[in-house]
């Protein structure tokens, strides 16, 4: 039970201000004038005010509410650690001992800076608090009390920023003696133009005091793809610049390590890795055109499309034979430079494109056999677009080209309605895989039909060499790619593809079909068939094979302590052509994955190991990030590691517990204190009029007649 006396005023509370004022007044002259009855009409006077104000009794039935005090185990990667993880487990089984011979008292465990995807870089301890407070009243909260090694990032920067009024203490764990090397990498490239280099800048910085024997001197181990290790020597804050070569496109990875000495904390942040992607310079194509026809531009503004790509481009408006009188420098802009594009420059294009075009003597027959060793021997590019120029009596076959073409001609021209439909080789190759409008699972259907436009003109071809990814009409072969030499060569044997491109028939994947197409032909990484993918979360390997072929052999893998095992992959393909297997490693630190491949030696890097470099940039245990909240709102923070030498793991120190309920100071040497906020929840409400009715106005007149009595003698 409570008791309490509120008012319930009869008038508007300026009118009874005003009444009490007067009546003071009246008050003061009667007793100036040392009138008789003086006081009985104060008397009177304050019961009628008295009576006006009405007060009543308020009886309140309270339920107590129990406080709340919130416990924060910090678990983040830091926290594994030496034996802090042992300490933490020592420091909450004190903790719960203590709490249980507190009454009143309610125990909130919170697991705070656990890694996840989405949660941000560092240990954020108060984040996790915060979302804990969603469901506690903050009138209720006794305070909280932090497990941590003190590196925590999101510290606010006042008391006020909390959200409730209660002291904050913070148990730490580990030695306020650590030592701990690192390495930081202040600079680093995101990417870099292949055959060239570019500088890393790091440098080793120390917390802690290290072994004078060691002191100022450090030692770094460089390691680069397919290069002998690299022995770079430094001192403490200095900083260091290495060589970071870009070999080739894609993710190129140099790993740095840091070597240990005596007494350090931990080495797992003595690496540093940088990955940096590797791209060319523009790629540049060569576009020949022959005969003009609707879709002359469709290759035109694909190409030119792509910023990555410098395009050439020249088209036949008029053959040699058509011999009119009109004179050459009327028939063309610029001269069709021949020998410099097919003989003294040749090689400086990336890929050479044929657009439906006929061999009527513009290129002398020296020029196709440069073209041909352009691709066999020195990794060129060849596309041939054709239509029924390729089954012509003028077909580009019939050149110094046809050693490297994957298909003859038969002379035949396929004039019907057709789709073009994906192989089982194509459900495979990365240029035909997943077309838009393709269903992979169609594949086993006995009639698979897709979604995109027909196409109406095909020259039919006898397939020789090479993959066959699409067919057409007839189901004869429409693209064929294959590798010859050192170079590629596609062929793409109807020229309707700009049907697509303006949309006839429903359109189709023009654009995926024709850049995936261009790109493999100049070797892009991600459109290579035969492909070793590894990539690491954490210690978890994950390997990817894609092949071509129906089986793919076992995998080598070389860690970073110089141990080799073999991985055999999964027998059953994840999707066409793709096997993957994940596996854990024992060390982090850069892996090295290699398997044979139909074309020679695959291999793939990836770096395992640590994610957050942030949580492992400092690991040594700080009192120095926690005091600025705890001195704000009264609390306290505590090693908890005895100094003693012969104080094993599990051996701590927690300070005694106490509820206070007015004290602003709440921690003091050896004893940390929580607030009482002695909360309760109001179940229900008794109010008792205490000066009204018969008995207010008994009293009132009772005043009245003895100060007229008193008056009267």
């Amino acid at each position: 039970m409570n008791w309490s006396i509120t008012f319930a005023p009869l008038l508007p509370t300026p009118v009874l201000i005003g009444l009490t004022v007067l009546a003071v007044a009246l008050i003061v002259a009667l007793l100036f004038r040392r009138s008789r009855g003086a006081f009985i009409r104060a008397a009177a006077l304050a019961a009628l005010i008295g009576a006006l104000f009405n007060p009543i009794l308020k009886e309140e039935q309270r339920e107590s509410l129990a406080n709340v005090a919130i416990v924060v185990l910090d678990e983040s990667p830091s926290q594994k650690l030496a034996d802090r993880s042992k300490q933490m487990e020592a420091i909450r089984s004190d903790l719960e001992t203590k709490f249980a011979k507190i009454p009143n008292l309610n125990i909130k465990w919170v697991t705070g800076g656990v890694p996840s995807e989405t949660a941000p870089p560092g240990t954020n301890l108060f984040t996790d608090l915060n979302a804990a407070l969603n469901d506690t009243a903050p009138d209720r909260i006794a305070g909280v009390v932090f497990v941590t090694d003190g590196q925590v990032h999101d510290v606010p920067k006042s008391a006020a920023a909390l959200g409730f009024d209660a002291p904050v203490h913070t148990l730490l764990t580990g030695k306020p003696d650590e030592f701990d090397r690192r390495i930081e990498v202040i600079e680093a490239p995101r990417y870099g133009l292949v055959g060239q280099s570019r500088e890393i800048e790091v440098a080793v910085r120390e917390t802690g005091h290290a072994p004078s024997a060691n002191s100022g001197a450090a030692t770094l181990k460089v390691r680069r793809e397919g290069q002998p290790d690299e022995t770079v020597r430094t001192e403490i804050n200095r900083n260091v610049k290495i060589d970071m070569p870009i070999p080739h496109t894609g993710t190129n990875i140099v790993e740095i390590e840091l070597q240990p000495v005596e007494g350090e904390l931990t080495t797992a942040n003595n690496r540093a890795v940088v990955a940096a992607e590797g791209v060319r310079e523009n790629l540049r194509v060569l576009l020949v055109s022959g005969e003009p026809h609707p879709g002359e531009r469709t290759w035109r503004n694909l190409l030119k499309s792509d910023a990555a790509v410098d395009l050439v481009h020249f088209t036949i408006l008029r053959p040699p034979e058509k011999q009119d009188g009109t004179p050459i420098n009327q028939l063309s802009l610029i001269a069709f430079p021949t020998r410099e594009l097919f003989s003294e420059k040749i090689n400086e294009f990336d890929l050479i494109i044929f657009d439906r075009y006929e061999h009527r003597g513009i290129l002398q027959l020296l020029y196709y056999d440069n073209i041909a060793r352009y691709v066999n021997d020195h990794g060129g590019a060849l596309l041939i677009a054709a239509g029924d120029d390729y089954a012509s009596p003028y077909s580009i076959y019939k050149t110094p080209l046809a050693p490297v073409l994957p298909a003859p001609p038969t002379g035949r021209v396929l004039e019907m309605p057709f789709k073009a439909k994906v192989t089982p080789d194509g459900q495979k190759h990365p240029v035909t895989k997943d077309l838009p409008g393709w269903n992979a699972a169609q594949v086993a259907d006995a009639s698979p039909e897709p979604t995109w436009g027909k196409w109406y003109r095909q020259a039919e071809v006898t397939p020789q060499r090479g993959r066959v990814v699409m067919n057409g009409a007839e189901d004869k072969p429409l693209l064929i790619l294959d590798r010859k030499g050192k170079g590629r060569v596609a062929l793409l044997t109807s020229d309707h593809a700009w049907l697509w491109a303006r949309g006839y028939d429903g359109g189709g994947p023009h654009t995926d079909l024709l850049r995936r197409l261009s790109h493999w032909l100049m070797k892009e990484p991600d459109l290579e068939e035969e492909r070793l993918i590894a990539s690491a979360k954490g210690l978890k390997l994950t390997i990817e094979r894609h092949s071509m072929e129906d089986k793919v052999g076992p995998v080598k893998i070389l860690g970073p302590g110089g141990d080799t095992s073999n991985v055999t992959l999964d027998a059953v393909p994840v999707e066409a052509g793709v096997w993957r297997s994940a596996i854990d490693v024992k060390l982090p630190g850069l892996y090295k994955i290699e398997t044979d491949g139909p074309d020679g030696e695959l291999t793939a890097v990836a770096n395992a190991g640590v994610e957050d470099p942030r949580e492992m940039s400092e690991v040594t245990a700080t009192d120095q990030k926690m005091k600025p909240i705890a001195d704000a709102t009264g609390g306290g923070v505590f090693w908890t590691k005895p100094t003693s030498v012969l104080a094993t793991a599990t051996d701590i120190d927690v300070p005694r517990i106490s509820m206070m309920s007015a004290a602003k100071v709440m921690a003091g040497s050896g004893w940390l204190g929580l607030k009482d906020r002695q909360a309760y929840l109001t179940r229900g409400v008794k109010l008792t009029p205490m000066f009204t009715g018969l008995a207010a106005l008994s009293a009132l007149l009772a005043l009245i007649a003895l100060a007229w009595w008193r008056e009267g003698r």
